[in-house]
């Protein structure tokens, strides 16, 4: 199964909304997805309309503690199918203290659930045991990144902690590809910055870029995705071209 980790250490840069609207988006090109929420935060969870696991052992919290078996706490109905995260992933760290192998569980967990085609993890903003799971569980890594300055120093970091995942955790972890977002095509800001990105890192950005767009904000708010909120949005747009890209893209080098 093609497993993406959708990641960076930068709160606020669209992860949950890629997750969400690229997992969405897949289905729609007939792909059996899987959406696993690895946020305590739970956001995707709320974003798709699915309330978090009201029992501590629910969720990936249960599937990861082995409290519940993985295709127990699969929830459908909802899109894609989706594996909720909740509160209880906070305190993971500490419940899986000194439990071998931990940064492959989630790895395990996905073993479990055959019949996907590709599964989608939504990352918290942080480099915690969580974010470690999802790379030693993926084949790649997506990273969305505002069309700023200061994004491309945090860009090297991101690189850098992929590169140590792959060499001391999972030798196949690739990179999927660069996903700039809020692009504002009028700002000379976002224009400098993608010319940036395609200089210092080439090959590496995916050519949709995920526009400003108010219905991606209010999406969440109705428990829906883009396409089914506002089918005729550009958020649509961009991400439709988003899913259609990531369809046929081949996973890159981690430079």
């Amino acid at each position: 199964m093609r497993t993406l980790a959708v990641i960076n250490q930068k709160g606020g840069v669209g992860k949950t909304t890629t997750a969400h609207n690229l997992g969405a988006g897949l289905a729609r090109l007939g792909m059996r997805v899987l959406l696993v929420d690895a946020d305590p935060q739970a956001h995707l969870t709320t974003a798709m309309g699915c309330d978090a696991p009201a029992q501590k052992g629910g969720g990936l919290f249960g599937a990861l503690t082995g409290e519940a078996a993985p295709q127990d706490v699969v929830r459908a109905g909802f899109g894609p199918d989706l594996v909720p995260g909740s509160l209880a992933l906070a305190g993971i760290e500490s419940r899986l203290s000194g439990t071998p192998g931990r940064e492959g569980l989630l790895r395990r967990v996905l073993e479990k659930l055959p019949g996907y085609d590709v599964a989608v993890i939504d990352c918290p903003p942080n480099l915690g045991l969580l974010t470690v799971c999802a790379l030693g569980a993926a084949t790649e890594a997506l990273a969305p990144m505002q069309a700023e300055f200061l994004a491309l120093t945090g860009l090297a970091a991101l690189l850098d902690t992929l590169r140590a995942v792959r060499s001391r955790i999972n030798p196949d972890l690739a990179l999927a590809g660069i996903l700039l977002t809020r692009f504002d095509t009028r700002r000379r800001l976002s224009r400098e910055v993608a010319a940036r990105l395609d200089e210092h890192f080439p090959g590496l950005a995916y050519a949709a870029r995920i526009r400003e767009n108010v219905a991606l904000a209010e999406a969440p708010g109705f428990g829906q995705d883009i396409f089914t909120y506002a089918p005729n949005s550009r958020g649509a747009a961009d991400y439709a071209a988003l899913a259609a890209e990531a369809a046929e893209r081949a996973a890159r080098p981690i430079p």
